[in-house]
């Protein structure tokens, strides 16, 4: 249970080293982005704890760098740039998790933790089928059949999740808070437009539906009628 933390402030290292010594895990610190970069390379760990802004090479570079030589272990960004675009980025580069600072260290064992219990990425399935329609989830490539079918983001996030919990009912607010990032009820029809302009792409030339009203409650995607 080996874990690479990435952070220049020695303190901080310090008291994160420590709590996770004291809970098991062997723990290597780095305080240099380039060197964290070439530890992270050359040995195994089940999770990297990066903060954003390292010296010589920051977070996000590192965590660029590390996907595309496809270093796939876990990431936690730690920073103090909390706001929504930063930790949308962090996300975006191949983090896994973002936790601001100041920070309470049973949240970053938490944190941790979770992403110890994610299967390995050769376990992860990469794509989705209902019926004769295909999502790949690396490509971002949908397809029915033969015909791509071209969708916008939000369409796409809508399919997926659709499609993860398909032969499932799944209610508007669920949608709204799994798509949309909603935990309240806006009171708009956005989720109904959306679907149906999802409908008229997937079913264009098709006669079988696949995604089904269920009244009063939501919707549920299924080959089946």
């Amino acid at each position: 249970m080996k874990i690479l933390v990435l952070e220049d402030d020695q303190e901080t290292a310090s008291y994160i080293a420590s709590g996770l010594i004291e809970e098991g895990y062997v723990v290597d610190i780095a305080t240099d982005g380039k060197e964290g970069f070439k530890k992270a390379i050359n040995e195994v760990y089940e999770v990297l704890i990066v903060d954003r802004m390292l010296p010589s090479l920051d977070g996000i570079s590192l965590v660029k760098g590390l996907r595309t030589t496809n270093v796939k272990t876990p990431v936690l960004f730690l920073s103090a740039l909390g706001g929504i675009d930063h930790r949308v980025e962090g996300l975006q580069c191949g983090g896994d998790d973002y936790l601001t600072k100041p920070f309470a260290f049973s949240e970053l064992k938490a944190r941790v933790e979770a992403l110890r219990r994610r299967p390995p990425m050769s376990m992860i399935e990469t794509r989705l089928r209902v019926g004769d329609l295909e999502m790949d989830l690396l490509t971002r490539i949908v397809k029915r059949g033969e015909v791509c079918i071209e969708l916008q983001p939000r369409e796409f996030r809508l399919l997926e999740y659709l499609m993860r919990n398909a032969g499932q009912v799944v209610t508007r607010t669920m949608l709204l808070e799994h798509v949309w990032d909603f935990y309240f009820d806006p009171r708009t029809s956005v989720v109904d437009t959306h679907i149906s302009r999802l409908r008229m792409k997937i079913n264009k030339g098709f006669t079988q539906q696949l995604i089904h009203t269920v009244r009063g409650t939501g919707y549920r995607m299924s080959a089946d009628a």
